[in-house]
């Protein structure tokens, strides 16, 4: 028996989408539509061993959804709607409110509408996804993935800040924690590839891009992670500074005469590797440009690896016992050079890196005697998202 589970990702100017047949966990088709609301939109759909490229004019998500389901039918993935059972939707903040993943009903949505104050760049984008679907999709089941969820488990100790306990009563300001839907679907999957019950393993999972976390699980569950009230904070990233010291923003705005919104464009467009180098936000650029003598692009990847570093360590005392640490994410899955330096770092606490496994990248890149296995597993968010709406919806 097959069903057919949508896993959307709606950006503000795109429309990310994957169609599995489920329980098989089979990718029919992948896509996105980019640059939407303009006349030269882009469509691109793979499946099968063919590819589709459009350029067209879309001038919203709905009919970034129409266009999508207009070509599911044209070549064939599936003959009538009504056999995509469910969509499932990636939403960035469930708040407080979501625990788990939910089934999306007029609540839900009033809810989810409600916390856009804590997502206001994801949250709003998330819901007109959402809605088109369900105006075109009216018989599939809709489900909700948040990426907050799987950090619920957090103790109090571990989510609150050391503020004033009315702001966390009034506001609701916590630690909340993000790429929860990738450190849960990574943590699985190593469980499932060493054939141990999740329930029996710690492990420490390092989602590393141009937005980075890490998380410590215990047991399955996660007992802290790097990011916070919102995605900004924990290691240095792409352009986002990561933890800094809070004094350092009254200080500048009042010697820059920056505004609140200066600041937090500072903080989350103008910084990270972007901002150390001034040349570019991406690993591979920068890994290139130090390679020819560039020092601050070499200086921006130091302080990134030592970041990184400095969190795993904080982990590994979080946890005590540690049986594995995971690298994935676009430079934790592809930058050899990246983890390794991360890696021979720790050899003080006697985990060793097998350089040869590293560089061809296999699953397991730890030597054999390394009592805490390092490995490398290729995060699957949208499949995480299907398996939830069998799990929730269906």
């Amino acid at each position: 028996m097959q069903t057919k589970i949508l896993a959307i990702n709606a950006g503000s100017s795109s429309l990310k989408f994957q169609l599995f047949a489920m329980p098989q966990e089979t990718t029919l088709c992948q896509g996105i539509v980019e640059r939407i609301g303009l006349s030269d939109a882009r469509f691109t759909l793979k499946y099968s061993n063919q590819y589709i490229e459009h350029i067209l004019s879309v001038d919203n998500h709905q009919q970034a959804v129409e266009l999508i389901v207009h070509h599911l039918l044209e070549v064939g993935v599936v003959s009538q709607l009504d056999e995509i059972s469910g969509v499932g939707h990636r939403v960035a903040h469930g708040g407080e409110v979501f625990h788990d993943s939910a089934l999306i009903d007029e609540r839900a949505l009033t809810q989810i509408e409600q916390l856009c104050e804590l997502a206001p760049l994801h949250n709003p984008v998330n819901l007109v996804g959402i809605r088109a679907f369900m105006n075109t999709l009216p018989l599939a089941k809709a489900v909700a993935v948040f990426d907050t969820s799987f950090h619920h488990t957090l103790a109090a100790k571990d989510y609150l800040y050391p503020i004033p306990y009315e702001y966390y009563q009034r506001y609701h300001i916590r630690r909340y924690g993000f790429h929860g839907t990738s450190h849960k679907y990574v943590s699985q999957a190593y469980a499932n590839a060493c054939n141990t019950p999740l329930e029996q393993l710690n492990l420490i999972t390092c989602h590393l891009g141009n937005g980075s976390s890490l998380c410590a699980i215990e047991h399955g569950r996660s007992i802290q992670t790097s990011m916070g009230f919102t995605p900004l904070a924990g290691v240095m990233m792409g352009t986002r500074c990561g933890d800094i010291d809070p004094s350092i923003l009254p200080f500048l705005a009042e010697k820059e005469s920056l505004s609140a919104s200066d600041l937090n464009t500072m903080i989350n467009q103008q910084s990270g590797l972007f901002g150390v180098s001034g040349l570019s936000h991406d690993c591979r650029d920068l890994q290139q440009a130090a390679e020819q003598g560039n020092q601050r692009a070499a200086l921006a990847l130091e302080m990134f690896i030592e970041r990184v570093r400095a969190f795993i360590g904080q982990y590994l005392v979080k946890l005590g016992h540690v049986d594995a640490i995971i690298f994935t994410g676009g430079i934790g899955e592809h930058a050899a050079a990246i983890r390794v330096k991360i890696c021979t770092s720790l050899q003080p606490l006697n985990i060793l890196i097998d350089v040869e496994k590293n560089r061809a990248t296999s699953m397991i890149i730890s030597r054999d005697e390394s009592p805490i296995t390092l490995a490398v597993i290729a995060t699957n968010e949208e499949l995480m998202i299907a398996k939830d709406v069998m799990r929730i919806g269906l």
